[in-house]
């Protein structure tokens, strides 16, 4: 017999894979600060501990383990109402240098958390986090969900992550359709805000810490490849209202901010807004990423899909975030210099 999914109360016990990363960890902050009981289950392997310092409220339940192996994941699901899955291998250079991790963990690791997740006996609401990456190599002026996905494997890079995306949606709709498991499936799209670190490849943070520093701003390539970026705390508000919305159960949905900027134009940004004399340097992608690397040269969501099941609506532009960012970054160094 088919378990059945009831409303998840208030407050709800919310189980993180990956939270203490950067989008998880905003969202273990985001539900401890509506009164809600978080788990985190966390690795390690870039993640780290240290971002709960900021909660004010204080830190999440900690589980230092690897979903792929550990034996208490079914227990903690079996008493949790809510799963957001983040654990996975992210950011370019990673990715770049583990792709036999990007399979094993992001493929298996997805298909063990929704497997328990369905014979927990009482189906949890699960968000498996996809990604703008299952675009591919496809070209089109505004990505929808039912965008044509085109994928050239000889082009190599991010190929392998963009296709262990896919099976992840593939998985988790097949488990809606078998299970009835209430599962929601975002296509994040450049997530940037506090906590993010440019040590495996995310673009703004390093950006910021560059300028800061009177440094060149190393710009891969031409600088006219555009993307998208949303800040993380208006990321963790959409996934919350999605995974609230059973008409969003089952199907993948845009999340990001439909904005498109160069990354040549976010560059002069950040040396506008930090009032920085760094000049901007400009480095071919193979000496950045390798030669395997195949630069996607736009990424701009619709979020029509999106606005239609939730009503979301932004509360944070780019140059909001950039100057949040700035002050924390400029605060963190007053901090350092008086305990020096």
């Amino acid at each position: 017999m088919t378990a059945m999914h009831t409303p998840i109360p208030s407050p709800a016990r919310i189980l993180i894979t990956g939270g203490a990363g950067f989008i998880g960890s905003h969202l273990a902050e985001h539900h401890l600060n509506k009164g809600d009981e978080v788990v985190v289950v966390d690795d390690l392997s870039t993640g780290t501990t240290d971002v709960f310092r900021e909660f004010q409220g204080g830190p999440p339940t900690f589980l230092h383990a690897d979903i792929l192996t550990w034996e208490g994941l079914g227990g903690v699901i079996a008493k949790t109402d809510r799963i957001y899955h983040l654990a996975a291998v992210v950011g370019i250079l990673r990715v770049l240098r583990e792709p036999i991790e990007v399979t094993r963990v992001n493929v298996c690791g997805t298909e063990r958390l929704l497997e328990l997740a369905a014979r927990s006996g009482h189906l949890p609401e699960v968000v498996i986090a996809s990604s703008s990456s299952v675009y591919g190599h496809g070209i089109a002026e505004s990505l929808t969900e039912d965008s044509e996905l085109v994928y050239a494997p000889e082009k190599g890079g991010l190929t392998g992550y963009a296709v262990s995306k896919l099976l992840n949606e593939i998985q988790a709709r097949a488990y809606r359709e078998t299970h009835g498991l209430p599962v929601t499936i975002p296509r994040l799209f450049n997530a940037v805000g506090p906590r993010q670190a440019g040590t495996y490849g995310f673009v703004l943070p390093r950006f910021i810490g560059q300028a800061l520093a009177g440094q060149p701003l190393t710009v891969f390539g031409d600088g006219t490849q555009t993307r998208s970026f949303c800040d993380v705390r208006d990321t963790v508000r959409a996934l919350d209202l999605l995974s609230s919305t059973p008409d969003a159960w089952g199907n993948p949905v845009n999340v990001g901010n439909p904005r498109e900027i160069s990354i040549l134009e976010l560059a002069q940004l950040v040396i506008e807004r930090t009032g920085s004399s760094s000049t901007i340097e400009f480095v071919p992608f193979e000496q950045g990423y390798g030669t395997a690397f195949w630069q996607t040269t736009q990424r701009h969501p619709s979020l029509e899909k999106l606005t239609a099941l939730t009503g979301f609506s932004h509360d944070w532009t780019l140059e909001r975030t950039i100057d949040d960012l700035i002050l924390r970054n400029r605060e963190r160094g007053l901090v350092r210099g008086r305990l020096r």
